[in-house]
């Protein structure tokens, strides 16, 4: 049966490790689990901040300031009530 995961090595300073041995078990969890949910929580922010930088260069494009936010959102909640009754 093939494998479903992929070994990956790395090395951390050693007051690094330390730290990461102390919050695992801390939690106990195995390493590979601690490090699994934090690269999937790295990756999850990294692509919200490029979801919001996309959205504020768009915004900018039409004008759209922080100060219009609430009456974009406002709109948009009465739209979308209209669209369910």
């Amino acid at each position: 049966m093939p494998r479903t995961t992929k070994t990956i090595t790395f090395s951390l300073p050693p007051e690094m490790a330390e730290r990461l041995d102390q919050a695992m078990q801390g939690q106990g969890r195995s390493r590979s689990e601690f490090l699994r949910e934090a690269v999937v929580r790295y990756i999850e922010e990294c692509e919200w901040r490029q979801l919001l930088r996309y959205g504020e260069d768009r915004a900018r494009d039409r004008g759209i300031g922080p100060e219009d936010v609430a009456d974009l959102v406002e709109e948009y909640r009465a739209e979308a009530g209209r669209s369910q009754a």
